[in-house]
């Protein structure tokens, strides 16, 4: 499905709600983890039917209220959340702790994970509010820049939109965390007899 087509899917179902749009946008952005929709397309989408402004607005919540209905669904299914580690674990390693900063680029990433980067926050902040309060402010930036700049990504050419993607990831290797920290215990494994 390219973006033009999901976009204008998107469009079409959020305007049949007419006066209730809004709240079809934001609970739209809560189940868009489980249709596998990419964040931008539903951002891109609200800047058109909403304003740069509003459309932005309401993707902050949605995807605030996504990333939250995410934090349930890992409490209420701890098989789940351990799949998850175990598929982070595997994809960016066991020790891999993204900063704040990492975690705000890695979400202007069009085909960086949400959930992934969901559980990096989960790791990072032990506690609901602390999550939450993340999730809110590594979502702003994201959703400005579909927002504001959706329309004129999709008419870039594809050498800048490698060169920005590139620039992107340079940004995340220079925010790193500088140290890991290992647990004793897996420092020293114990062989097994």
């Amino acid at each position: 499905m390219t973006i033009q087509l999901a976009t204008s899917t998107v469009l079409t179902v959020i305007q049949t709600t007419g006066f209730f749009a809004p709240i079809a946008f934001i609970l739209f952005h809560m189940i868009r983890q489980f249709l596998f929709l990419p964040v931008a397309v539903v951002c891109i989408a609200g800047g058109i039917l909403f304003g740069a402004q509003l459309g932005s607005v309401y993707s902050i919540i949605g995807l605030t209220g996504s990333s939250i209905t995410f934090y349930f669904v890992t409490k209420l299914f701890p098989k789940l959340l351990d799949r998850l580690m175990k598929m982070k674990g595997k994809w960016l390693g066991t020790y891999t702790n993204f900063s704040f900063i990492q975690i705000m680029i890695l979400r202007m990433i069009p085909f960086i994970n949400f959930s992934l980067i969901s559980l990096c926050i989960l790791d990072k902040a032990k506690t609901f509010g602390r999550y939450t309060k993340l999730s809110f402010l590594t979502h702003i930036p994201s959703t400005l820049l579909f927002t504001f700049l959706g329309a004129s990504i999709q008419t870039l050419p594809p050498v800048v939109l490698i060169g920005i993607v590139i620039g992107l990831f340079i940004l995340i290797y220079y925010f790193r965390e500088k140290q890991v920290l290992i647990k004793w215990n897996d420092f020293f494994i114990r062989e097994k007899a």
